[in-house]
């Protein structure tokens, strides 16, 4: 009966073993666990159901992930006539009703079988198994005293939504081609499939157009500066124009190829009405106000007055009554529609300024004629008339939720980013909507404390970004396709910045544009986040470790400070100090409101995990508490 005990209690804990090495992003419909491991070794191989083009890359592509760390050498077949153990199968099965990307992945100790309908579906499952494998995995270099074993497990999974997308603004800063396919490459380990290209804006036009030379020999090219984003004077006459660049029609032919491999579909982005101060700079006729433009350098045009008001200092639209600037967008949709194969293409249409519209003559005489009753209506003519071209093209509109402003046609689509009461509209007027809420999924804002962070506009924390659910109650889910997570860069000059503003809280919309509602746990996924942070270290991904660091709260008893300190996620211990030294855990740790002492300059706070420091130590003086202080 001893034996029989211990037999039992050793089949519990490798079950248990089992069940806590799965941690895949994001979290999958099903998961089943079971006992025992398979183990990867020397002289095992792939094998694939058929010849067939796409099934062959997905056996390829998973072979060059793991054949780097290993040191093993996989060779891809067809056939499934060995019984030999270790082998892996990837299955093409049209009688599954798996979906066009859904797939099931079953793992026993003699071999791993990945089945889907199409081969989309296996390119996913090739993404969770890589996510079972070791860390070690990630490594650039050969490993070895790894056993590579993943556990035994069955998989079933399929996304909650068509449309998994992360915009990436190329016009603020430029990023090159390898830069833009590394990118791409760390989207599709979590299942992403839409990458937004932002292509055009104030600060540089991206996109070679061969109709248009000047747009990218004068447009693309802007003088550097490297201080504080929007703390900078205009550029000066003399100054070299070296800072910028573009992406020839190669680059893009290469680009789309290179995402279609991974199932990525690329979304062009030409932003007008507004945001055209690199188009205008090149060609100034294009605008309802004559005269010299320059490319932004990240130098004040626009006053920003709070609640989406703002006022342009310098027009920096293209003028909607000038038949020239239809005759401009006509052939710059040409190529783009030429370049780029996917559906949409997306218009812009935001944060168009109309204070330099409404002192036009022609804008005036346009309105008088056509009975347009106020600028929205205006941003709608030319929203309509950009919309006849595209579709010209055999594309579909999409643009930002101002579009919807003074009428939209039909068949346009609408990415609303201004919270989600613009895609609930646009859904219930019957256009297919993105959701991208900026106060949930806009990446480039702040995701920790102001006084240690990067400084923006907003934050939006990571238990935000979990919280995103692309459809709002009351809205028919065929009216939404899906949503994303937008990256502007006007204050992110370089990839390493990308990363760390980007992860973790992609995993969180990954996790929130894949997987069942019902299946997300914020427990969970902080435990699979800290799992995937170790993979990161490995392959060399820069990440915010924010999460680990307190929210302060402020708040005024009489004449003394009080701060309340919370956490985002469990077992965070803070040590404080106010004497000025850093604190280590030897400290007093904070357990309740802290009252600041009358002569105290700085609060420092560092955060512990295990016993072990996990966030930044921050020192946050006393003036900003008093700033901070709630009425």
């Amino acid at each position: 009966m001893k034996t029989v005990y211990l037999v039992g209690i050793g089949v519990i804990m490798s079950m248990c073993t089992a069940a806590q090495t799965i941690s895949i992003i994001p979290e999958p419909l099903s998961i089943q666990t079971r006992a025992g491991t398979f183990q990867l070794k020397p002289g095992d191989n792939i094998e694939v159901s058929s010849l067939d083009t796409g099934i062959l890359n997905v056996a390829n592509y998973f072979e060059s992930k793991i054949a780097i760390a290993t040191g093993f050498n996989l060779p891809v077949m067809q056939g499934l006539k060995s019984s030999k153990n270790g082998r892996i199968h990837f299955l093409l099965d049209v009688e599954k009703k798996f979906g066009a990307e859904g797939y099931e992945i079953v793992i026993n100790a003699d071999k791993i079988v990945a089945t889907a309908s199409q081969a989309a579906g296996l390119f996913y499952a090739a993404q969770s198994l890589l996510q079972l494998f070791p860390k070690q995995i990630e490594s650039k270099t050969p490993v070895t005293g790894v056993r590579w074993e993943v556990p035994a497990v069955t998989i079933i999974d399929s996304p909650r939504f068509a449309w998994r997308g992360l915009m990436l603004d190329v016009t603020r800063h430029f990023f090159t081609l390898n830069e833009v396919k590394q990118f791409i490459d760390e989207m599709v380990r979590f299942k992403y499939n839409l990458l937004h290209l932002h292509l055009t804006d104030d600060q540089g036009w991206r996109l070679q157009i061969d109709s248009l030379p000047r747009l990218t020999e004068f447009g693309a090219w802007r003088p550097k500066r490297e201080g504080k984003w929007g703390n900078t004077p205009p550029p000066d006459s003399t100054e070299p124009r070296n800072y910028g660049g573009f992406y020839t029609h190669d680059d893009i032919r290469d680009l789309v190829k290179y995402a279609a491999d991974r199932y990525v579909n690329i979304l062009p982005e030409i932003d007008v009405p507004g945001h055209s101060m690199a188009a205008v700079a090149c060609y100034p006729e294009l605008s309802c106000t004559p005269g010299n433009y320059h490319v932004n350098i990240g130098d004040k045009f626009m006053d920003w007055h709070g609640g989406g008001k703002f006022t342009a200092l310098v027009d920096n639209t293209l003028c909607p009554t000038n038949e020239n600037v239809y005759v401009f967008l006509d052939k710059v949709f040409t190529e783009v529609a030429s370049l780029f194969p996917f559906k949409y293409i997306h218009m812009g249409g935001d944060e168009a300024a109309k204070n330099f519209w409404e002192q036009s003559d022609s804008i005036k005489a346009l309105m008088a004629s056509d009975t347009l009753a106020n600028m929205e209506a205006v941003q709608s003519y030319f929203v309509k008339r950009v919309q006849q071209i595209i579709h010209s093209k055999g594309k579909t509109l999409m643009g930002w939720d101002e579009i919807l402003e003074g009428g939209l046609p039909a068949d346009a689509s609408v990415m609303s980013w201004r919270g989600t009461k613009g895609g609930i509209a646009a859904a219930k007027a019957g256009h297919k909507v993105v959701m991208t809420p900026n106060d949930y999924v806009y990446v480039d804002l702040m995701q920790g404390d102001p006084i240690i962070e990067p400084k923006v506009y907003a934050t939006v924390r990571l238990n935000q970004t979990y919280k995103f659910d692309p459809l709002p109650a009351g809205v028919d889910a065929t009216m939404v396709l899906g949503g994303q997570g937008n990256l502007w860069t006007e204050q992110i000059p370089n990839m390493r910045a990308a990363q760390y503003m980007l992860w973790p809280r992609g995993l969180a919309i990954a996790e929130s544009v894949w997987s069942p509602k019902e299946k997300k746990n914020w427990n969970t996924f902080i435990q699979k986040i800290e799992n995937e942070f170790q993979r990161m270290d490995i392959r060399q991904v820069k990440y915010a470790r924010s999460m680990y660091e307190p929210i302060f709260s402020v708040l005024k008893d009489g004449e003394n400070i009080k701060v309340k300190l919370e956490t985002e996620i469990q077992d965070i211990v803070i040590y404080y100090s106010f004497d000025e030294t850093n604190p280590d855990e030897f400290y007093p740790r904070y357990i309740g409101v802290l009252s600041v002492p009358k002569d105290a300059a700085t609060l420092k706070i560092i955060t512990y995990r295990n016993g072990k420091p996990v966030g930044r130590q921050i020192n946050m003086p006393v003036d900003e508490l008093k700033k901070r202080v709630k009425k």
